[in-house]
């Protein structure tokens, strides 16, 4: 489970996140969608112990900066940062030991595969293209097998294959009772796996919803009948 209550962000004289609250459940599936500025990055870095904020962040029981939620939360940002001198299976093994894991060759030959990168698996980080980068981050949020996962922006640059089996991906891991959050623009990739929606607008949480809630409403129309945005 994740808990954001009354979380606040400033940076100088500007309130990037104004005292936001909402919650996902074990085994389910959020959206974090909003107009660019809306603070959906802001409210992410935050969540991930990124950024100094106001409020309380909770993954499970657990404050957000304590050793123990950092062990169930993985997080991958929206521009990977990849080590130079390390090759991609590297990288992997790097995050699994960070946490403590100790997954078998063939866990990661499998999850290399799983996203086209086995036969690339010794190709150095400053080696990779944009869409190569972003699946070894997800790769590597996926090897510790993370109670709650926290996605931003994850398809840009990836392409429809790897879309899909991100997708299956966090079909399976809702199936096993995990906490997804996604934040994303690009909400026709999402629209058959959301569980709960979160709208943000000007630093504010406007519609906090599920999807029995929503009812026929896909989530583009939703955005922009409650963001009050029209077609150009």
């Amino acid at each position: 489970m994740l808990s954001v209550q009354n979380l606040t962000k400033e940076y100088r004289n500007v309130r990037a996140v104004d005292h936001i609250s909402f919650f996902v459940e074990q085994g389910e599936v959020a959206v974090l969608i909003g107009e660019n500025g809306a603070g959906k990055s802001t409210t992410i870095q935050s969540i991930a112990g990124i950024l100094r904020y106001k409020g309380e962040i909770k993954i499970g029981e657990h404050e957000n900066k304590s050793l123990e939620a950092k062990r169930s939360l993985a997080y991958v940002p929206e521009i990977p940062s990849m080590f130079p001198l390390l090759t991609v299976r590297e990288h992997v093994l790097f995050m699994a030991k960070a946490y403590g894991v100790e997954p078998t060759d063939e866990t990661i030959d499998a999850l290399l595969k799983r996203f086209e990168l086995f036969d690339k698996q010794d190709k150095l980080g400053d080696e990779l293209s944009k869409g190569m980068m972003q699946k070894v981050s997800i790769c590597c949020a996926l090897i510790v097998n993370p109670e709650v996962l926290i996605l931003d922006e994850p398809m840009v640059g990836l392409d429809p294959k790897a879309i899909k089996e991100l997708k299956l991906v966090v079909e399976e891991m809702k199936a096993q009772g995990k906490t997804i959050l996604i934040s994303t623009h690009m909400m026709e990739m999402v629209d058959t796996i959301w569980d709960r929606v979160i709208l943000m607008k000007k630093g504010k949480v406007i519609t906090d919803m599920t999807r029995s809630e929503a009812g026929e409403s896909d989530l583009e129309g939703l955005f922009f009948e409650r963001s009050e945005a029209t077609y150009e």
